[in-house]
């Protein structure tokens, strides 16, 4: 009889984001195949886990992967772990994964945190339809061009990026994907955990100091476009209002008269108000 191969999803910051179940087959099989290993010993010594480990990442994928197989099919149980989050995910495991399946061995997945779905579940944009798309290339030709690709997707786009090419990549998405709601999720479950929504327009303005993109990162894009008529409207608006309160009218007064210039009720007026003061 073969062993398994378990696909064990591990923290993606907060220690305490584990399962039972991921911790219990941590303990009980044979060999836990790692990203990094010192990564790795430190949730294992955390939990008292003594099981062996071996590395297993990009570099040594295909040689690795042979050594497994073969210690699989002698009766072995693997679990396989990234640095954080679930295997396979823009992380080691897929080559193992088909290796796996074509040699008969039962694979088992131990669900649990992930990067881009937690980022997916706070940001406050659609989820019934979203497309990942990993890591966009890091040379400017090739990732402008994939972005193109993705133009038509009737979903949520989330991607991983690195800090260094976050500002890049978010005024490229805004110059190809055209004005839309965008969200920014950093170091999730860690310390310095941040959510930062806006337009993409936006959070280029905000991530212009690159102090402020620190840590592993999840960019989120919406499906629609912002209408140029939405963007003008809520300006004329503010514009308005502020030229009204300045002649001497209250606020109230002023939103009011302003939403009757525009021919809108107050209550679109007050919102499209507020979106605009929500950029700045």
């Amino acid at each position: 009889m073969s062993g398994t191969l378990y696909l064990v999803a591990t923290p993606i910051g907060n220690l305490a984001d584990i399962t039972h179940r991921a911790l219990q087959i941590l303990k009980d099989v044979d060999l836990i195949a790692c990203e990094d290993t010192r990564h790795t010993h430190k949730l294992l010594q955390h939990y008292g886990i003594t099981t062996k480990t071996v590395s297993y990442h990009e570099h040594n994928e295909q040689q690795r992967t042979a050594q497994l197989i073969a210690q699989l099919r002698e009766g072995s149980d693997i679990a396989v772990v990234s640095d954080a989050g679930t295997p396979s995910i823009s992380d080691p495991g897929f080559r193992l994964v088909r290796a796996a399946i074509e040699n008969d061995v039962p694979v088992v997945p131990v669900p649990g945190p992930s990067a881009l779905i937690s980022a997916l579940i706070a940001a406050g944009l659609p989820t019934d339809e979203f497309f990942f798309a990993g890591f966009l290339p890091s040379r400017s030709n090739a990732r402008r061009t994939r972005l193109n690709e993705l133009r038509a997707v009737p979903g949520t786009l989330i991607f991983y990026e690195a800090p260094h090419r976050l500002l890049t990549t978010l005024k490229d998405a805004f110059e190809i994907l055209g004005e839309r709601e965008a969200v920014v999720a950093r170091e999730l479950t860690k310390l310095h955990e941040e959510i930062k929504r806006g337009r993409l327009s936006e959070l280029s303005s905000y991530f212009e100091d690159h102090d402020k993109a620190r840590g592993e990162i999840v960019v989120l894009i919406d499906r629609t476009v912002i209408a140029e008529t939405t963007v003008k409207t809520e300006s004329t608006i503010a514009a308005l209002v502020d030229r009204f309160e300045q002649e001497g009218m209250d606020h109230r007064a002023a939103l009011k008269k302003a939403a009757r210039e525009l021919g809108l009720s107050r209550a679109e007026a007050y919102r499209k108000l507020v979106a605009t003061k929500n950029t700045k």
